[in-house]
């Protein structure tokens, strides 16, 4: 029987822990405690909700910044506001230690590696000094010479009211405004009412929001009762609009003006590089107020299981915002019976830069494709290529094949089965995507050698998965 050895604990440790136990635990004696306990200590106290020690180790705390979030996987109302109550000491009571240098409480719910950092050095018996002298954070427009206390936090507004613990924090901001600035870079909204919306959005500032993303299924009027919020947000980069409708009783002349209350919004955000629109209704024959108003070169533009008229994408293929793209996506969006013209015409004025490019499920076929085959060939920054749930047959699939030859960073090349795959009832014969898979697969062996190349069927009605091909058949669950 094998007996693990276990390192013993160091006496610093030893006596950290009985210091949560010691009831009469007071400020000078977290004065002379060892920077390097503090962390070890803290997890401590955090995991057994010793909420006295929290309090005072927050007042005695001897760095700038303290990663709370990363510790509130499931959030605790207790320990929260022990960690508020000791910072309540600094900045109403002006209590101010020696070691004091907390600026920054963070809230935020990332991968952080702080604690197992002083972890593992404490298991090692040695100090990380880099992590004691590690930067105050300075991604907040506010953070700039003297400031309040800084408290950052991503927000996911899932349901239609505050939680407790989010209801806990917002009050107590409110309650010290002056003394601490409330920094929310990440905002998502998926379920909550407009009206609490607002209310939150009276306690952020706008200028920290560098992300938003909406998915609350409004219909468009309501969407318009929105735009000024977003127009106030003057640092955004990033912006995930999804499940807009268009609510069916209202005329051409309403939905034109609430589109323009939107869409006039964008003049205002030059900092926004990213913009995902999903299942967005209004964008048909309107494509061209929201490029119109947009004043920054886009990185990312994914407009996704959208219908778009041909007018619109013409628009696309034109918009002066689009020429320095790395990711394009259209996935979902149809485009049958559009002449690809204009998509050709996009391609040539990103090929210098696009990295990814997603034409899934897009409706094209056989005749539609040449049209775009010149300008795909000179991408030659392009990493991933997606062209899956197209129609079309084996020799255009192989005429496809060809035109990638020479875009050596491909990394990711995920192609649709080809159209003889498929038996007269449109369901996929096994047997023969097998052989036409290998077939293509000899083919583009024949021509270059791919880092990562899929052939992939429709997707099934009953499990709702696709069959792959690589090197075999991979079915799907059915």
């Amino acid at each position: 029987m094998k007996m693990s050895i276990r390192t013993p604990p160091r006496l610093l440790e030893l006596a950290g822990r009985s210091l949560l136990r010691d009831k009469t635990l007071a400020i000078s004696t977290l004065e002379e405690l060892p920077t390097e306990l503090f962390p070890p200590l803290f997890m401590e106290a955090f995991s057994r909700r010793r909420c006295e020690a929290l309090k005072l180790m927050v007042q005695a705390w001897p760095f700038h910044r303290l990663p709370l979030g990363s510790l509130m996987k499931r959030p605790c109302l207790e320990t929260l506001q022990a960690v508020l109550d000791g910072l309540d000491a600094l900045l109403t009571h002006g209590v101010r230690l020696r070691r004091w240098k907390l600026q920054v409480l963070d809230l935020q719910n990332v991968s952080e590696n702080f604690w197992v950092v002083w972890s593992e050095a404490m298991a090692r018996g040695c100090l990380p000094n880099a992590m004691t002298n590690r930067k105050l954070v300075q991604d907040c427009p506010r953070m700039r010479g003297q400031q309040p206390l800084t408290v950052f936090i991503d927000l996911c507004l899932k349901s239609r009211t505050l939680d407790e613990y989010l209801t806990c924090l917002f009050l107590w901001v409110k309650q010290r405004e002056g003394l601490v600035h409330l920094c929310c870079k990440k905002l998502k909204m998926l379920g909550m009412l407009l009206h609490n919306i607002r209310n939150i959005l009276k306690t952020v500032n706008p200028d920290c929001i560098q992300e938003v993303e909406m998915n609350c299924n409004w219909t468009l009027p309501v969407l318009a009762e929105f735009t000024p919020h977003l127009g106030q947000m003057r640092n955004l980069q990033k912006l995930v609009l999804s499940d807009i409708d268009v609510f069916r009783y209202i005329s051409p002349e309403q939905k034109k003006e609430f589109v323009t209350q939107f869409t006039s919004q964008f003049l205002k955000l030059r900092c926004l590089q990213k913009l995902y629109m999903n299942l967005v209704s209004f964008l048909e024959g309107h494509l061209d107020q929201l490029l119109s108003c947009l004043k920054t070169s886009l990185k990312i533009l994914a407009i996704t299981n959208c219908v778009l008229l041909e007018s619109d994408l013409k628009h696309l293929s034109k918009c002066p915002s689009i020429g320095q793209l790395k990711t394009l996506d259209l996935s979902g969006t149809r485009l049958a019976n559009f002449s690809l013209v204009p998509l050709q015409v996009l391609l040539e004025k990103v090929a210098g830069t696009l990295e990814y490019l997603d034409l899934d499920d897009c409706g094209i076929v056989d005749s539609q494709v040449n049209a775009i085959l010149p300008a795909l060939s000179r991408c030659f920054e392009l990493t991933t290529f997606s062209f899956r749930g197209n129609p079309i047959s084996m020799a255009t699939l192989e005429n496809l094949l060809c035109h990638t030859i020479r875009l050596n960073n491909l990394c990711l090349e995920l192609y649709p089965a080809p159209r003889e795959s498929y038996d007269v009832r449109g369901i996929v014969c096994r047997s023969r995507f097998a052989q036409l898979g290998a077939e293509l697969m000899g083919r583009v062996r024949a021509l270059r050698e791919p880092k990562r190349i899929l052939f992939c069927t429709d997707y099934c009605p009953q499990c709702g998965n696709r069959s792959l091909y690589d090197l075999e058949v991979d079915r799907c669950c059915c």
